[in-house]
């Protein structure tokens, strides 16, 4: 009986009737048929147009009939401004119809990229070809289960092309695609991965552009969110942990948790108010930025951008990642397109410098020269080119080869240079502020603009 449910549950109409409100699924365009189910439905009382791939028809190759009503469900959502949320499983493109099989995805790409919602989608199955550009096209990918797996060529291909022997998840499985950033939710089974769905949109606008909605205010864990900076600043601590007592009820959806992990992004509340939080991890690389968490910030940023959502930025970087291995990836470029990001967002953004922001890292964080609404340090906190340490090694060389006490050459540029107060008196940073502070000072900067 187990088994049987289980197939049961794994059907495109039952994943469509897990996600809406109960009886609000209504069918669209079901003589088509085609291997795809579509429909409207609600969620949490808001309308929603989803569409999900039968893996079991034609091996779930998408035809040039249901692209015709993916299409459909695309044009209607546009016009109802309602999000999307899309069920894929296939093997890519109808290989019986040749050139209307590849026409057909290329016009789900046009629909998915164009779209004037949030797109959201679901992979639950095996998605080639094509079928896994459509699910990274949208705005959000979210795996459910471990059946979830994402690749452009299959084993088959490349043992047959490249002579390389790899099984489908160690090519395209939900660890593979967590840690790249392909997929920025995973959830354990269909009905978690709804959930997740339903948590994702409760965020969002219906049409982007529009101003997402906001909820009731709830207090946040705890009191003073200095608390948990330890002693040290060589310290380590969880920056969710200074989220949690700044956001709404400690509540932060964390998006793509296993990609860069010392970036953290996620989906938060403040006073009710749906906001992005873009934070330095110091439990990871020390809170360094590099290659990927640079590529994972840009994107971060861009993406509330166009989802509308104010961000909330926590600084605490030592600087950027030296290295030869850095700068082969690419780091400038990375770099400069987070930069750029932030350069461009139109979204109110705060930005708070927990502990320390050095040379460009300080800059890229969402400075008050990229267009930051209000830039804000707590007490203790120290900006400049680079820390102590390493700049007493340039401006202080010949005062240590004259045997000149190091500390307190250090202590000395720190308290010169590196001070929040001097950064604060020459105007680049709006406010200096004690930790208790946060949450009010945060919700009144982005609440002025929303």
């Amino acid at each position: 009986m187990a088994a049987i449910e289980q197939v049961v549950a794994e059907t495109p109409l039952s994943r469509l009737e897990a996600l809406v409100d109960p009886g609000s699924l209504h069918l669209i365009r079901t003589a088509v048929g085609d291997g795809v189910v579509a429909a409207s439905g609600r969620v949490i009382g808001r309308p929603v147009f989803c569409w999900a791939q039968d893996g079991r028809f034609k091996g779930g190759s998408l035809g040039a009939a249901g692209g015709e009503t993916i299409k459909r469900v695309f044009a209607l959502a546009n016009r109802a401004g309602a999000p999307v949320v899309c069920f894929p499983e296939s093997g890519g493109a109808r290989v019986q119809e040749g050139a209307a099989g590849l026409a057909a995805y290329g016009a789900i790409f046009h629909a998915e990229a164009t779209a004037r919602v949030p797109v959201i989608t679901v992979v639950a199955g095996a998605c080639a070809g094509g079928a896994a550009y459509g699910a990274a096209v949208g705005d959000l990918t979210i795996a459910a289960g471990s059946d979830a797996k994402m690749f452009l060529t299959g084993p088959r291909v490349i043992q047959e092309v490249m002579g390389e022997e790899v099984t489908p998840v160690d090519l395209g499985g939900v660890k593979v695609h967590s840690a790249n950033g392909v997929i920025h939710l995973a959830a354990d089974d269909d009905e978690e991965a709804a959930e997740y769905v339903r948590q994702v949109l409760s965020y969002l606008p219906g049409r982007l552009g529009e101003r997402p909605l906001a909820a009731a205010p709830r207090r946040p864990l705890g009191e003073d969110p200095g608390s948990v900076l330890p002693p040290s600043p060589r310290q380590v601590y969880d920056v969710r942990d200074v989220v949690a007592r700044i956001v709404d009820a400690g509540e932060l959806l964390e998006l793509s948790p296993r990609w860069a992990r010392n970036l953290v992004t996620g989906l938060a509340r403040i006073e009710g108010m749906p906001i992005g939080v873009l934070a330095n991890q110091p439990r990871h690389l020390g809170g360094t930025l590099d290659v990927a968490a640079a590529e994972k910030g840009a994107w971060f940023v861009e993406w509330c951008d166009r989802m509308n959502l104010p961000l909330l930025v926590l600084a605490d970087t030592p600087g950027f990642l030296p290295g030869t291995g850095q700068e082969r990836e690419g780091v400038i470029r990375y770099g400069a397109a987070f930069l750029r990001a932030f350069a461009r967002a139109t979204v109110p953004r705060v930005t708070v410098t927990l502990r320390q922001a050095f040379g460009g890292a300080h800059i890229v964080m969402n400075s008050r020269d990229l267009g930051a609404d209000l830039t804000l340090a707590w007490s203790a906190a120290r900006v400049g080119v680079m820390g102590a340490r390493q700049a007493v090694e340039i401006v202080g060389r010949r005062e240590l080869a004259a045997g000149a006490d190091r500390m307190a050459l250090e202590t000395a540029y720190e308290i010169e240079q590196l001070d929040v107060t001097v950064t604060a008196q020459g105007g680049f940073i709006d406010e200096v502020i004690e930790p208790h502070e946060t949450r009010e000072r945060v919700a009144q900067a982005l609440g002025a603009f929303v």
